[in-house]
């Protein structure tokens, strides 16, 4: 079992930075992929990036693509979210996910969920 706790969203101006951070508990996240979606109000839930329990491997969104970064660091059981040069379609709330089999774009593939950080940027 692994809980995920997201936090670092807030209200930013347009080209501005956030950072977002997902805390996990359990010994077993260094195991785990990783994934950050997002969910616009009246939108389905997207991927915006994932990582692969190593690091080793990245994937994002194309809309994100260049402005976001995300990373892990599996001593602190944490995975973060750079996210620079925000837009106002970037608005929605963020959230991170676990895959205990590998990484993934499809949301359904993942076990566990975040219970989700709102990003709100403004023009």
């Amino acid at each position: 079992q692994v809980q995920l706790v997201e936090s670092g969203g807030g209200l930013v101006q347009a080209g501005g930075s956030l950072r977002l951070s997902c805390a996990a508990s359990g010994r077993t996240f260094r195991s785990y992929g990783m994934g950050w979606f997002r969910q616009a109000p009246g939108k389905e839930r997207e991927f915006v990036a994932l990582i692969s329990w190593g690091g080793g491997t990245t994937d994002y969104a194309d809309s994100v693509k260049g402005r976001f970064t995300i990373s892990r660091d599996n001593a602190k059981n944490t995975v973060y979210l750079q996210m620079n040069s925000l837009k106002p379609e970037d608005t929605a709330v963020y959230y991170c996910a676990a895959d205990r089999f590998l990484y993934s774009r499809r949301s359904a593939d993942y076990d566990y969920w975040g219970q989700g950080t709102q990003v709100t940027v403004s023009s």
